[in-house]
């Protein structure tokens, strides 16, 4: 029986456990070792409790661009002991008006590309960290969905729990929209991201996983494409499965 995997927070609603997923030979992910977050920055002093001392939490991957970390604040989690590490996904500035061209899988096809660097950055220091770790971005979809999916992959885990994961997120959704309504920063993601962005549908993951596998044969053959190293996949993999 699957623990639930969502942690529940006075500053984030999309931190959870990317514990329990099962590779295809059968071994389980780890609880308590890797998680997946929305933005940090509003944490209170009962969460940095939680994460710091009751979850262990020691390596904070941040991958919101550099204008979103100026404009909303790394956070209270990123200070001893916890290691920040800031891997922006994309870290231009965004013209006005600008649009992505495509459907929300094809966004993320492209960030398979683009952002391929701080994704085997990512996965290097997830290998290497002590401690629990998470990786983030502002709503914990997108970016942060990429990336699941590619260590989820990389790791051996099936496709349908991977589409899984990624679409949990519908069931906090509403509260991640309000909480982006809110923010000056985000607007765009209202009037200039194509209209799936607003969602997290199954299919969407399932389009991608296809688009991945047919470019590159599997996540793990991405992860080395985008310059992760074997050792570090390797040692991913005894960090975060069961014995």
């Amino acid at each position: 029986m699957q623990r639930e995997r969502l942690v529940p927070l006075d500053g984030s609603v999309n931190f959870r456990d990317l514990g329990g997923w099962r590779s295809g030979d059968g071994r389980r992910l780890r609880y308590g070792r890797l998680f997946r977050s929305d933005a940090l920055h509003r944490l209170s002093g009962a969460d940095l409790v939680r994460l710091r001392d009751e979850l262990g939490v020691r390596t904070q991957i941040d991958l919101r661009a550099s204008q979103e970390v100026e404009s909303e604040g790394r956070g209270p989690l990123a200070g001893p002991p916890v290691a920040y590490h800031h891997l922006p996904f994309f870290d231009g500035v965004r013209s006005a008006g600008e649009r992505p061209a495509g459907s929300l899988a094809e966004l993320y096809f492209a960030m398979l590309r683009y952002a391929r660097r701080p994704i085997a950055s990512a996965l290097e220091t997830l290998a290497a960290s002590d401690g629990a770790c998470v990786f983030h971005c502002a709503a914990g979809k997108d970016r942060t969905g990429v990336l699941a999916a590619v260590v989820l992959g990389a790791l051996g885990v099936a496709d349908e729990d991977i589409v899984e994961d990624y679409a949990y997120t519908r069931r906090v959704l509403p509260r991640i929209l309000e909480r982006l309504r809110a923010s000056e920063s985000y607007q765009h993601v209202f009037t200039e991201l194509p209209p799936d962005t607003l969602h997290a549908e199954p299919a969407t993951m399932e389009t991608l996983l296809g688009l991945a596998r047919r470019e590159w044969g599997s996540l793990r053959e991405y992860a080395l494409w985008a310059g992760a190293s074997e050792a570090a996949l390797a040692g991913l993999a005894a960090r975060l499965y069961e014995d």
